[in-house]
């Protein structure tokens, strides 16, 4: 029986306990600020907040002090402090944060009972919340309510007495600066949006003088130069830091003046902090990827016509070039996503942004990923062509009919330059997935064909002749070497007649064609002329017949 007796009192002691976790028990709650008033609500973490701000906003600190836990201070100063501190606190808020009305659930037990909700704590009573982050010192500072009990009270909601021990060195930091104190009262009045009058005229100067700083570095540093990074040759590290200079200036104008002189509400702030930490490490990544650029230039050349070239040397010369493209294609992979968990970890967009609940469920990285997979698959076929030199920078290919030269493999496209100076965009994973002819791997000689259609009278043998001849004429000591690829053969024959293949020796693709051209036209007469002299050599066709 006392074995019974004892496993039901297990569940009330347990109900006692839970009941007691649910605040923080206090044996008085600000003694030296008397009671509190009467319009104040501190049941929930949302009335408390709502609470103070409307109290701040009718400056009434004396009572916005009643939602403070002043422990740390004595009795007979808790009334002087409490009000300077409450007056400190909400500058704080109104400067550096949005406040994040879903997170304050107006319940006096802070239960977040969202069926959506994946947080630790869901589901369960809250004794503390946490408001916001705020950095001091290289350090982020919490702002939290603490639910608190006196005996016999009810319990209720202020700040915590950590947070209210940290509100003077922030408001150090955060609070006015100096030309906010020698400004008029009416700039200091509330317009709209709940922003200030000087906050309406600063914010515009702010940006015009970081403008105007950006433009005159621009001057400063293109003055003699007179290129672009387009300029081709343009291996100035001048030029490749003047657009991430630029922005660093935009970007350390507006923190220097965010920090020193205008500082601004919370609704500014959060939109400011994140894009000038976005400009930082946006200049960096630049900085980084045009002085990769500009030092691979002078070490390794990209040139097209020189690539293209054919001699001792030129294989090695494309691998080169193709093999350092891809290096910086992987560089700039990896800069990108370093700056971007630095961005994410410091501007702390996700929360500033409004983003949070978004992110929390994992749309926001569905959505980046949706609208990124065609970019990196692109990405990944520009490295796939980099590791197996299907094509390089410089190689002679023939893709789609088109007899092009690679000029450039970027990240998204491959750029193509045909033999009339046209230029063709490839999409890389295009150009991955479709076959085409390379000229110069390997090997950069090949052979051409020219076939011609006679009649089945023509005589072959002195046709063959003229060939040989023509080739001996054309030809150079070095591409004599190759007369063993020469030759006339009979490839087919049909009704009307057979035709003749004749075999070009080329071994330099890049003149290929054109020689292929000056063969075919030069055969072309021969036979025309041995037409004149002897038996017919080309079929004696109607046009109908021959279609």
């Amino acid at each position: 029986m006392f074995v019974f007796v004892a496993a039901l009192g297990v569940p009330v002691h347990a109900q006692e306990n839970a009941a007691t976790s649910s605040w923080y028990s206090l044996d008085i709650l600000n003694p030296g600020l008397g009671p509190a008033p009467d319009d104040i609500d501190r049941t929930t973490p949302r009335s408390t907040v709502e609470s103070f701000l409307a109290l701040g906003r009718d400056n009434r600190w004396d009572d916005a002090a009643h939602l403070l836990d002043l422990a740390g201070w004595p009795d007979d100063e808790q009334r002087d402090v409490g009000a300077a501190l409450a007056r400190q606190l909400f500058v704080v808020i109104d400067r550096k944060i949005v406040v994040n009305w879903y997170q304050l659930l107006d319940r006096p037990d802070a239960l977040d009972a969202r069926a959506a909700s994946e947080t630790a704590m869901a589901g369960e009573p809250r004794r503390s919340l946490l408001l916001a982050l705020v950095e001091l010192g290289g350090r982020p500072i919490s702002l939290r309510l603490n639910r608190v009990k006196e005996p016999a009270r009810d319990p209720v909601w202020v700040f915590s007495r950590q947070t209210v021990d940290n509100v003077p060195d922030l408001y150090a930091v955060y609070g006015p600066s100096r030309l906010e104190r020698w400004l008029p009262e009416p700039l200091l009045k509330r317009a709209f949006w709940n922003l200030r009058v000087w906050e309406l005229i600063g914010l515009p100067v702010m940006i015009a003088l970081a403008i105007a700083l950006g433009r005159l570095t621009y001057a400063m540093m293109s003055r003699g130069l007179g290129r672009t990074r387009r300029d081709e040759g343009s291996t100035s590290i001048l030029v490749a830091l003047r657009p991430p200079v630029i922005l660093v200036v935009v970007a350390g104008t507006l923190a220097i003046c965010t920090k020193n002189l205008f500082l601004f509400s919370g609704r500014i702030d959060t939109v400011l902090s994140p894009m000038i930490a976005v400009g930082f490490v946006t200049a960096t990544i630049w900085a980084i990827v045009n002085l990769a650029d500009t030092i691979m230039d002078r070490l390794v050349s990209f040139d097209g016509d020189v690539l293209t070239e054919v001699g001792e040397g030129q294989e090695r010369k494309r691998d080169m070039a193709t093999k350092v493209a891809a290096i910086r294609r992987a560089m700039i992979v990896v800069v990108t996503i370093a700056g971007m968990g630095i961005i994410l970890r410091e501007a702390n967009i996700m929360q500033t942004l409004g983003f949070s609940l978004l992110a929390s469920a994992g749309a926001f990285t569905v959505i980046l990923a949706f609208a990124a997979r065609n970019m990196l698959a692109n990405v990944m076929a520009s490295l796939q062509i980099a590791l197996n030199q299907s094509a390089r920078i410089g190689d002679k290919i023939v893709y789609d009919g088109h007899l092009c030269s690679v000029e450039r493999i970027n990240f998204t496209f491959v750029q193509l330059r045909e033999w009339t100076g046209k230029r063709i965009v490839v999409p890389v994973i295009d150009f991955v997935d479709e076959p085409f002819e390379n000229w110069t791997m390997r090997d950069p000689a090949l052979i051409g064909e020219v076939r011609l259609k006679l009649a089945h009278t023509a005589d072959v043998d002195a046709l063959r002749d003229r060939y040989f001849k023509l080739l001996d004429e054309i030809d150079s000591e070095d591409e004599k070497a190759l007369e063993t690829n020469r030759g006339l053969y009979v490839a087919n024959h049909d009704a009307f007649g057979l035709e003749a293949l004749f075999l070009i020796p080329c071994p330099d693709p890049n003149a290929a064609w054109a020689r292929i051209c000056e063969v075919r036209e030069r055969m072309l007469a021969e036979a025309a002329e041995m037409q004149t002299e002897a038996k017919p050599i080309f079929p004696m066709l109607s046009p109908f017949e021959a279609g």
